[in-house]
């Protein structure tokens, strides 16, 4: 099927050739196309040019070609969230209760909320069930403008829930046109059965949970909490080698309670991404510099739990990449709204509109392993991209907060939206 789109207002975000990330003083930068039309063919963006010349493409459009007329619209690529955890079973509005009485997350964790409230949830919820409100939430999130999304296991806890987790993954893969990544999260928290004895829940992981895991092929990726009050350094490099043996490459959760090691040791075992990083000095920053691993912050966990933000100035102006993503879960961060991400980008991170976009498209898709595919607008890229409503100019998308300014969606090349 074709779909060609004229009248386009202008074309964020454009490229002539591939990148994998963008870094540094190059986040500033996007380049665009005003006035113009974008042809989709096969799945994939096919040619996009001014309107000008649009004599050049008319030949090549089948007479079944479904066009689209975007007068007063902008077509950006969609978003890439790289990091969810939005298979789960039911809310956590108490803890937000607790929240906002003054307990931390660490004090909620404690008296068995948290992680392992959610753990205890999703133990008595069908496979089934977990679909469905999965897909509710994958729903919402294409409306919002999100084309690909990771999503992590992790309220499992156990082996027969983390597979069950998984599962649904794999489920949610086959059914939703969303690009989807999965990632196995065993060491999320510890146990209460294994409160004490957290080295011996470590080697059930290592020993049990990986070799069943991979035996299905359930996940692209695997991560751990290696934070202050989860797990330590030795737990984390432990996990990490025998996930690697299996052929999963890290994501990792880092630093967001303290400079616990957790960007370290990603680094050390070439994590694509290490995420949440509020707690990040110099010698993060120059470890991250002479690597592959993408630096992702999630400022809605941040801006829920009132925690302090990145150091994304000092960061990019070091030269690093960097990616955002929702963190969409049910404790602390319920939402996967990108549009408000991208928001919070610049107005908690003092990012400009380009380099804040940058880290939405390009720079998430490379945390998923996926800029080869999509995260800008090039030919031969999967046609993932959306139509915004009427709007003045590109700055308005994240200065325009709290409103959906997203009209329609096309994933895969197929009009979802």
């Amino acid at each position: 099927m074709q779909i060609f789109i004229k009248n386009i207002k202008e074309i964020v975000q454009t490229e002539k050739k591939f990148r994998d990330m963008v870094k540094g003083k190059e986040m500033a930068k996007i380049e665009t196309l005003k006035d113009a039309w974008l042809l989709i063919e096969k799945g994939k963006i096919a040619a996009f040019g001014k309107m000008e010349f649009i004599d050049s493409i008319k030949p090549s459009l089948k007479n079944d070609a479904k066009v689209i007329d975007a007068t007063g619209r902008m077509v950006f690529p969609s978003f890439c969230d790289s990091h969810t955890h939005l298979v789960y079973a039911g809310s956590r509005e108490i803890e937000y209760i607790d929240k906002i009485k003054g307990l931390s997350y660490e004090e909620i964790a404690k008296r068995g909320g948290g992680i392992l409230n959610s753990a205890a949830r999703l133990h008595n919820t069908s496979e089934e069930e977990l679909v469905e409100s999965a897909m509710t939430r994958l729903n919402e999130i294409i409306s919002y403008g999100t084309g690909a999304v990771e999503i992590k296991s992790g309220y499992g806890l156990t082996t027969e829930d983390e597979l069950k987790m998984l599962r649904v993954i794999r489920k949610l893969k086959e059914i939703s046109p969303l690009t989807i990544k999965a990632t196995f999260l065993g060491a999320h928290a510890v146990p209460k059965e294994y409160k004490g004895k957290q080295t011996e829940y470590v080697d059930h992981i290592i020993n049990e949970m990986i070799p069943m895991v991979a035996a299905d092929d359930l996940a692209d990726y695997i991560d751990v909490f290696c934070d202050k009050g989860f797990f330590t350094v030795e737990d984390t490099e432990r996990i990490l080698m025998a996930g690697l043996k299996h052929g999963m490459r890290p994501k990792i959760h880092a630093n967001e309670l303290d400079y616990s090691g957790g960007i370290q040791v990603g680094v050390k075992y070439y994590a694509l991404s290490v995420d949440h990083l509020e707690y990040t000095g110099d010698e993060e920053i120059s470890c991250l510099l002479h690597s592959e691993t993408m630096p992702t912050l999630l400022p809605g966990a941040a801006f829920f739990l009132g925690m302090p933000y990145a150091p994304v100035r000092k960061m990019i102006d070091a030269g690093l990449p960097v990616a955002m993503a929702s963190d969409f879960n049910p404790g602390s961060s319920p939402s996967g709204n990108m549009q408000f991400i991208l928001s919070l980008g610049c107005i908690k991170y003092k990012m400009t509109p380009e380099e804040a976009l940058n880290a939405v498209t390009i720079n998430s898709a490379y945390a998923m392993d996926e800029s080869e595919f999509q995260g800008s607008i090039c030919v031969g890229k999967k046609a993932n991209l959306y139509i915004t409503k009427p709007i003045p100019t590109y700055e308005f998308m994240p200065y325009s907060y709290g409103s959906n300014k997203v009209d329609t969606v096309i994933l895969g090349g197929n009009i979802i939206l």
